[in-house]
Formats: C-alpha cells, sequence, structure tokens
C-alpha cells in the first residue's frame, strides 16, 4: 500500500509520541488500546431486563415522576449507554436525563433526552458519528429509536443517573442499557463528564441589516454571542451539539466561533471564521453528512430555511482550559440574524461545578412549528401518528375489526409510502400520503361512532 511521504512522516512522530508517553510501549494509550490490553477491571450492566426472568424488559414513567436508572457504588467508568422508548408526543424535551458523580447534591449532567442524544428539534433523525449514534427501527421515522452514547464517564465513589417525565403523559416504555467497569480507582488526572443545555429563543439581531447575509458588520467583543457553555474550573471541552431553527430564512452561517479560555479578552485564543468552518463542511452546506468527529445532519431545507443541526466532537483534539472557558458562536455575522438556538455542550472538569442555567419549563422546552416544507411534512406526520392512536382507541371501545381492504390501504400501502417519501424529502408526496391516511381513519371513526358520542 502507498502512502505520501508526508502521511508517513506523521505517522511516524506519532509513534514516537505514543511510545515516549507510555514508557515504550508501542500499544499503550492507542485508540483502540482498551480491547487488547488486560486488566483488573470488572465489566457490568445496568439495565430495565424483567428481574422476573420474563420478557417485560421495560420501565414506564408516570407524568411527574421520576425513573433511577443507576445507582452505581465505588469507583469504575461508563462506557456505553443505550436507550429506546415508546413514549407520547414531545417526550424528547419533556424527558430530563441527569448523572450525579460521587455523591454530589447537583447533577453534572442534566439535558432534555432528546437534546443529549442530538435531536434537538424533536424531529427523529438517524446518524453516526464517534460519540453518539441515533439508529432506526422497523418503520423508519414512525418506529422507535436506538439511542447510543459512546463517552466515557468516570468516577470515583459512585455514580446515579435518573430520567424524570415533566411531560403530561405516561411514557409507556424505556428499554436501556448502562455499559460500565468497576474500577479499584480512578487517576487523580481523570476529570468528570459533565453535560449542559442551553437555548435562546430568539437571539436578539444586532445592528441596522438583521436577518440579511452580511460581511461588512464588526463584532470586536463576542459580548452578543450565543453562549453554548460557561464553565468554571480546570478541565477538557469535548464537543458540542447545535441547533438552529432558521426562523429568518436565508443563509444563517456566517457566524465565528469564539472561544475564551481562562478569561482571556477578545481576540479569544479560538476564534473560527464561520459557522460551516467548525462542522467540517464546505461553504453553505445544503446536504447532510454526518462523519466521526463532524457533522451538519439535519439540514430540513435546501434554501437553509428551518430546522438545521449540527455537531463537533473535540475527540484528539480537546480545548483544554485551566480557571475557565465560555464557549460562544455569533448568528450570523456580527450577530445580526434573529433565531431559535439551542446546544448541549460536553466536557470534563475537575469538582465542583459552576451552577446551571436553570432549565424551562417543559413546555416552554418545545421546538416551533415552521411553515416550511420540511416541517410542514413533520406536522403532518405528527397528526398521522395522532389518527393512528385514535383509530386503535376507537377499535378498542367499539371492538370493531378493520376490513383487509382498509388495513393493507392504510398499513401497508399509505403509510410506507409517506415514511420512504419523507426520508427521501419528497415533502409533497409525503403530505399527500399522509393526508390521505388521515382523512381515512377519520372517516372510519365517524362512521363506527354513535352520533350521541360525536357530539
Amino acid at each position: 500500500m502507498y502512502y505520501p511521504r508526508i502521511m508517513v512522516f506523521s505517522m511516524l512522530l506519532f509513534a514516537s509520541a505514543v511510545c515516549a508517553a507510555s514508557g515504550g510501549d508501542p500499544l499503550q494509550e492507542q485508540f483502540f488500546s482498551d480491547m487488547m490490553h488486560l486488566s483488573d477491571g470488572h465489566s457490568a450492566r445496568v439495565s430495565s431486563f424483567d428481574t422476573t426472568g420474563g420478557n417485560i424488559d421495560f420501565k414506564n414513567i408516570k407524568s411527574g415522576h421520576t425513573l433511577e436508572l443507576a445507582d452505581i457504588e465505588g469507583a469504575g467508568c461508563i462506557r456505553h449507554i443505550y436507550f429506546t422508548l415508546m413514549a407520547p408526543p414531545h417526550y424528547l424535551r419533556d424527558l430530563v436525563l441527569r448523572m450525579y458523580w460521587d455523591n454530589e447534591a447537583t447533577p453534572s449532567v442534566e439535558v432534555p433526552f432528546g437534546d443529549f442524544f442530538g435531536l434537538g428539534h424533536e424531529r427523529n433523525h438517524f446518524f453516526r458519528s464517534l460519540m453518539v449514534t441515533v439508529n432506526e427501527g422497523a418503520g423508519g421515522i414512525a418506529g422507535t429509536i436506538g439511542f447510543n452514547t459512546y463517552f466515557p464517564m468516570p468516577f470515583r465513589k459512585g455514580a446515579r443517573m435518573t430520567l424524570t417525565n415533566q411531560g403530561p403523559h405516561t411514557v409507556g416504555a424505556v428499554w436501556y442499557h448502562i455499559d460500565y467497569e468497576k474500577l479499584k480507582k480512578v487517576n487523580r488526572d481523570v476529570g468528570y463528564f459533565h453535560a449542559q443545555w442551553r437555548r435562546e429563543n430568539p437571539t436578539v439581531a444586532m445592528g441596522d441589516k438583521p436577518n440579511v447575509t452580511i460581511h461588512d458588520g464588526k463584532n470586536t467583543d463576542g459580548r452578543e454571542n450565543y453562549v453554548i457553555l460557561d464553565a468554571q474550573g480546570r478541565g477538557n471541552f469535548a464537543g458540542y451539539f447545535l441547533n438552529v431553527d432558521n426562523l429568518a430564512g436565508g443563509w444563517y452561517g456566517e457566524g465565528d466561533d469564539m472561544i475564551f479560555i481562562d478569561g482571556e479578552g477578545w481576540p479569544p485564543s479560538f476564534h473560527g471564521t464561520g459557522t460551516e468552518e467548525i462542522f467540517g463542511g464546505g461553504a453553505c452546506p445544503n446536504t447532510e453528512y454526518a462523519g466521526p468527529y463532524t457533522g451538519f445532519f439535519v439540514v430540513g431545507n435546501p434554501d437553509f430555511q428551518g430546522k438545521v443541526s449540527m455537531y463537533r466532537w473535540y475527540v484528539t483534539d480537546p480545548i483544554r482550559f485551566q480557571k475557565s472557558i465560555r464557549v460562544t458562536i455569533e448568528h450570523g455575522h456580527a450577530d445580526n440574524f434573529a433565531n431559535d438556538y439551542s446546544s448541549t455542550a460536553f466536557w470534563y472538569q475537575a469538582e465542583p461545578h459552576a451552577p446551571f442555567p436553570p432549565l424551562p419549563p417543559a413546555k416552554d422546552r418545545h421546538p416551533h412549528e415552521g411553515n416550511d416544507p420540511y416541517d410542514k411534512a413533520y406536522i403532518t406526520f405528527f397528526k398521522a401518528q395522532d389518527a393512528l392512536n385514535r383509530l386503535q382507541a376507537s377499535l378498542q371501545k367499539s371492538g370493531i375489526q378493520l376490513t383487509p381492504e382498509f388495513n393493507d390501504e392504510v398499513h401497508g400501502r399509505l403509510a410506507p409510502a409517506a415514511n420512504k417519501a419523507f426520508e427521501a424529502k419528497d415533502y409533497p408526496a409525503a403530505l399527500d400520503n399522509w393526508g390521505k391516511m388521515i382523512g381515512m381513519i377519520d372517516a372510519f371513526i365517524a362512521e363506527n361512532t354513535p352520533k350521541d358520542a360525536q357530539k
């Protein structure tokens, strides 16, 4: 196999650095070294399995209640977390995931469930990255979703994880795995995992040219930037999800990232050149992509309006801070766009951590329902799902059976055709099929509901 000379030189430098750092063992501290090296650790899992030996391997969460997912004693490190749920509308932001390390009073992780896994607009979307992966089940966007994270989460005395239902309806089924390793100790220089959610809805447009792409504005302090994280202490910034609901329309991405380290002034040590550069894209990306470290994995519409989501993982290049870090991004060049921005930041630090901003009430966390083609189709999808739920309730109440013709048309043709068209971004076809499906269901319910009950 042929390698360019510069690549060979880089590989040799990397190997030399590894050897120097590991006392001469070229296999120590490499990317996949955990799979090769033997240790005294003991692997374990906390899960929702049926402890009676049956197959009811899930838990439910009533409105206002909290499910304790795990309460682990001693030192260890969580290696992988998995969820799938059967849940009512808005569960992605009604549920709140929290994690506590070493009996701390306030959580180091406090994030709406969907945002922790990148679904920051409450829109089912599948992508694969190194640290977070969202996988489909049967039925595509209409089916259940497999949520996975691979962030290592070390602890010295114990770990506790909870999921709180702040929505009005019971979450019927939560399946989960929390895979971890029991350890004798965790070294002093290992930081604790943290994650925090923020939202500004909308951002305030600055200057005399709001909501248009500009290049001549000036931003010489970063004070009006959207804030992704403002943390105190010593640690490493590990990455983030950024969600933009582009209410203004047009190209919104002439926004530089500015990361202020240890209280420094402007210009900061980390100053970027535009939004797409942060997430590894070419100029003005309007198609979706997802890679190990970077992704524009939600692009609702090719003309940039509506909902967009992106991520950047600082795996091989963590951003280090000794006293503080303030991670910001312009919302449009010189902050001249008024849009809905939300984010989830991930970082490691020594405790204690600074207080988190309080989460808004669940209803105030819900996303906008847009008029763009992507969101109009998605809202119709929600209505179709509601129609199917009403159909099921009507059948249970009346005892009437669906005809084979009706079942084949709704479940066999219209629903799969709509889902397939949506995933292909053929929004008119998706709207047409979902609309026909809703019409058939409504007509069936009306025909099989007594007139006095209809009143």
